[in-house]
């Protein structure tokens, strides 16, 4: 006889409740992300610093659940390949130099802002996967209205960090790709965790340790205690588990659309947590992101057949 509870989780599990419960959690650790990475990019420490405590911490915390659930028995190798080389070293360090050039403001406006265009770009390319003009309209009005919030944001000029914008862009790119894949490939939470946490930190921290500046040695003890578990812990283990599960429950265009609000969440943190500065026109941005974000999530009417 099946247990009612593990029925109704299941259930639970499988429904779009579950995925857009999932992403507007994941936007509250998105949102809180973008400005620990800013104070991590701009501390004693290095951005490779930064990048061997995510992949550090993540394997150590997920190392005894891929020991039991061995989820390298179910991917080829070609997708933990895949996999582990769009959440990489190569993905995260790109964002993180990103942090050094420009204000934290700009990584939600140019990673996540983008999500949307990409996910319907690389969906269309590589999947023939349809979409509606509808969803279309909604991505550009939140690419728009998120450039618009970053224009606005603390009164800063965007030609001198496009260095930076440029690499959130990428960013962006890299992790489209990851989100669509996960969805085609029906991704299971452990297999994400294998590739993301225990390949890439057998990857990385070697080459880490050996070969790369650090400055753990004059960072203070509390930017290390900081990065390390924010940056090993909730984007790297509990976001991408998330953002898994929303991808599998909503769809990767819907999901992608959802987390375009971390920049105006993110605008909303700095102004409460670091003092900055927002106009009138950057507080309409907010809201024409929104309306953008709801063209691409609610889902057409059906027609009703007389």
């Amino acid at each position: 006889m099946s247990n009612p509870k593990k029925s109704e989780m299941r259930a639970f599990l499988n429904s779009p409740l579950s995925g857009y419960a999932a992403c507007f959690t994941v936007i509250f650790i998105w949102s809180f992300w973008l400005i620990v990475s800013r104070l991590g990019a701009v501390s004693a420490l290095t951005i490779y610093d930064l990048s061997a405590m995510r992949y550090g911490f993540s394997a150590v915390v997920s190392l005894p659940f891929i020991l039991y659930f061995k989820p390298w028995k179910t991917l080829s190798l070609f997708r933990i390949l895949s996999l582990s080389f769009l959440l990489g070293p190569v993905y995260i360090l790109i964002v993180f130099s990103g942090f050094t050039y420009a204000p934290a403001a700009h990584g939600g406006i140019f990673m996540n802002g983008l999500l949307p265009i990409f996910t319907v770009m690389i969906g269309l390319i590589f999947f023939a996967t349809k979409f509606e003009q509808k969803k279309l309209n909604g991505a550009l009005v939140i690419l728009c209205t998120a450039s618009i919030l970053g224009a606005n944001s603390a009164g800063l000029d965007l030609a001198k960090s496009w260095v930076g914008d440029l690499c959130f862009v990428v960013g962006g790119a890299f992790f489209a790709s990851y989100v669509t894949l996960s969805r085609q490939w029906a991704i299971k939470t452990i297999e994400i965790l294998f590739c993301s946490s225990i390949v890439n930190a057998i990857v990385y921290l070697p080459i880490w340790y050996f070969l790369l500046p650090s400055g753990f040695s004059v960072a203070e003890n509390s930017d290390i205690l900081l990065q390390g578990v924010y940056q090993g812990l909730l984007p790297n283990l509990v976001g991408l588990i998330l953002i898994t599960q929303a991808s599998r429950s909503i769809g990767s265009e819907a999901t992608s659309a959802i987390m375009a609000i971390v920049p105006a969440t993110g605008a909303i943190l700095g102004v409460w947590m670091l003092d900055e500065q927002m106009g009138l026109i950057s507080w309409l941005a907010i809201f024409g992101l929104t309306a953008g974000l709801l063209l691409m999530t609610v889902p057409k009417r059906k027609k009703i057949q007389p």
